[in-house]
């Protein structure tokens, strides 16, 4: 495969997290795509590193993406096709935060993503154009939205209306309210971070979710797209 270069001037992938730091066990991987300000990185950071310790066995391997100046879009596209040059013909994951968490949406139409993990989106009613957030690009991809009610930066109502679109196109849809919880998810991120690697090693490693995210993926909306995260999530997953 040839290599592209970088859209912009500071985009590159991050230090691996997991698969034991060996091209050869590698199976997937995850891309985490921050927000807007590196000092605000949300729940990705631990999101990553219980990424590693659950998955790292199993072939999963985490980068976060370092972007320019130049799109988030361009800059998530390229770190998939630098994913697939450094590791071959595997599945990847968009995991993003904030804006972020908008880019992994809009790049999720890429050949190699499987999965898509948005946490706090900050989404727009419509983009620049005045059309809504496009969805049918997600068809065939695993799409999970984490969103607390409280964000005062990121209205949960846009995500629940992109959602509601995107079940249309795209039966593996849903979405998890994080009642109380604002937009860094600071209150309950040990939920969110559990609720984030369950899904993940669902979609990418296992084909198995909890019996939450199995329920929220097989219910109508709008049961199954405001799905509340229940305090202690994750502290007998599989038990």
């Amino acid at each position: 495969m040839a290599q592209h270069a970088p859209p912009a001037r500071g985009v590159r992938l991050g230090r691996p997290a997991g698969a034991n730091g060996s091209v050869s066990t590698v199976s997937g991987v995850v891309l985490l795509l921050p927000g807007v300000s590196r000092f605000s990185p949300g729940p990705l950071r631990p999101l990553a590193r219980a990424l590693a310790r659950a998955g790292g066995t199993d072939g999963l391997v985490a980068h976060t993406v370092q972007h320019g100046a130049g799109p988030q879009e361009e800059a998530a596209g390229w770190a998939a096709d630098e994913a697939l040059r450094r590791y071959g013909d595997v599945p990847v994951c968009l995991a993003g935060y904030g804006a972020g968490g908008r880019t992994a949406l809009r790049a999720g139409g890429h050949g190699a993503v499987n999965t898509v993990l948005a946490l706090a989106p900050c989404l727009g009613v419509a983009d620049e154009e005045g059309s809504p957030e496009p969805v049918k690009h997600l068809a065939g991809r695993q799409v999970l939205i984490v969103h607390g009610t409280n964000d005062a930066r990121s209205d949960p109502e846009s995500s629940f209306l992109l959602a509601a679109r995107a079940k249309k196109a795209n039966r593996s849809t849903c979405r998890f309210e994080v009642h109380s919880d604002g937009h860094g998810l600071r209150e309950h991120q040990a939920e969110v971070v559990a609720l984030g690697v369950d899904f993940v090693m669902g979609a990418m490693v296992s084909g198995r979710y909890s019996r939450p995210v199995t329920d929220a993926l097989a219910a109508p909306p709008p049961l199954g797209l405001r799905m509340p995260l229940a305090s202690g999530f994750g502290r007998s997953l599989r038990g």
